[in-house]
């Protein structure tokens, strides 16, 4: 593999999603000062860090119609603004409603992070490099609580929760102007050479395009009625959603974990936190390189990066013996080995997802369609956590729960991702006659 210019966007995609999940730390490490705040139990915590989630669910598939149709320039930098908005709005909120209000804007704004991540990817990346430009995207959402855990934790020390809101909310209005002002597409950029231009439009070498390709609404809703009845498109939603289960559980609830039942203070959670997050940060990378590098053409084209998934989950799973452990260190070298399988597991599903689609021109809304089943359950995740404490009064049902999920997950994955998503009109009437070949799904 040779390093070029593309190389700068894969690390551009990494930023923008590290600032994405360093702002959604930012409640789960103040969750004890908020919750003293606002008078607040931890079944309503529950529903405070899923929150942001209702919204971006809610906007994740129009996202990805949007991304198609506008491009990643326009739309990343909008997100990266209204995100922000939302953060800079949460630092300075007096009452619940004004929170959750906060909340349910960074939700919107965030929505946007992995569709245009997909049709960045499809647009930059070769075939051959999507493994890797994938796991540097996904590895985003694990440095940002890394080292945003850290930031966080001392800026809630120094500056309190509400001035940590402020500074990283003010970071990422600062972020949207500076994309906005230097991404352009292959076709615009003038900073790449004519070979790697020809790496990435191996099919323009005779007529390039001048134009980047677009999607209308009527195609959008053409593509989306084709994702909804694809059996692999559902098998990778479920998946992801097995293993964002376990992602959210310890983004929202880890702190609180270590604080509560640890007796770990907030800026030392903060620096336990990194460690695992830098390990799924760096290692999802590598697992990511390797996949590309292990795999050839035709067997990305059959979708063979399912089996990496299959077993990173499955691995994932030992969290179902931290109920059982009684040491701290352990249980963060338990949460280190589970968050960098997740991390692969969710970074490889969007490659294999980019891998198994056929079309040029609707990544963005596959992309958004698998990150909605992903956050289905992360939205549970939170909330079902809060009850399980609440009831309970400890996190071992929490994690069970996780646990089990990641196995079913690794199931999921292997029987049903295993036929490539079309998303041509016609292979959309044959699924629906129930006619579909089992090599054009």
């Amino acid at each position: 593999m040779v390093v070029g210019k593309r190389h700068v966007v894969y690390l551009a995609m990494f930023i923008m999603n590290m600032v994405n999940y360093a702002d959604r730390i930012n409640l789960s490490m103040g969750a004890a000062s908020i919750a003293d705040t606002f008078r607040l139990t931890p079944v309503q915590m529950g529903y405070m860090f899923s929150s942001f989630l209702w919204t971006y669910l809610l906007c994740v598939l129009p996202a990805g119609v949007v991304a198609d149709r506008f491009g990643a320039r326009n739309v990343t930098a909008a997100a990266l603004t209204i995100w922000s908005v939302g953060s800079l709005l949460s630092g300075g909120a007096s009452t619940f409603v004004q929170l959750l209000g906060s909340r349910l804007i960074l939700g919107i704004g965030e929505a946007a992070s992995y569709p245009v991540g997909g049709r960045i990817i499809r647009d930059w990346a070769p075939r051959a490099e999507r493994g890797l430009a994938a796991a540097i995207l996904n590895a985003g959402a694990y440095a940002g609580p890394a080292l945003g855990g850290i930031m966080v934790g001392w800026l809630i020390t120094t500056m309190g929760w509400r001035g940590s809101f402020v500074v990283t909310g003010g970071f990422g209005v600062v972020l949207g102007i500076l994309w906005w002002l230097l991404y352009r597409t292959p076709e615009q950029a003038r900073w790449i050479s004519k070979e790697e231009r020809a790496l990435l439009r191996p099919n323009d070498a005779v007529a390039p395009r001048k134009t980047v390709d677009r999607v209308d609404a009527k195609q959008g809703l053409q593509t989306f009625k084709a994702l909804l009845v694809s059996k692999t498109m559902w098998g990778l939603a479920l998946a992801q959603g097995c293993a964002g289960y376990t992602l959210y559980l310890f983004l929202t609830w880890l702190p609180a974990y270590l604080e509560r039942d640890r007796g770990v203070s907030i800026l030392k959670s903060g620096i336990f936190m990194a460690g695992p997050y830098i390990c799924a940060c760096v290692f999802g990378i590598v697992l990511g390189w390797l996949s590309d590098a292990l795999l050839t053409e035709e067997s990305r084209k059959r979708g063979a990066r399912r089996n990496l998934i299959s077993v990173m989950l499955l691995v994932a799973a030992v969290v179902l013996f931290i109920p059982m452990v009684k040491s701290t260190v352990v249980i963060i070298a338990i949460v280190a080995v589970a968050l960098t399988c997740v991390s692969t597991a969710m970074s490889m599903n969007i490659a294999l997802t980019t891998d198994l689609l056929r079309g040029s021109s609707s990544e963005g809304l596959a992309v958004a369609t698998l990150i909605f089943g992903g956050n289905v359950f992360g939205l549970a995740a939170p909330i079902a956590t809060g009850y399980a404490v609440s009831f309970s009064g400890n996190f071992s049902v929490a994690f069970m729960i996780a646990g089990v999920l990641l196995l079913v997950g690794a199931l999921i994955c292997i029987l049903l991702t295993r036929s490539p998503i079309s998303t041509s009109g016609a292979a959309f009437q044959s699924n629906v006659a129930g006619h579909l070949p089992a090599n054009a799904e």
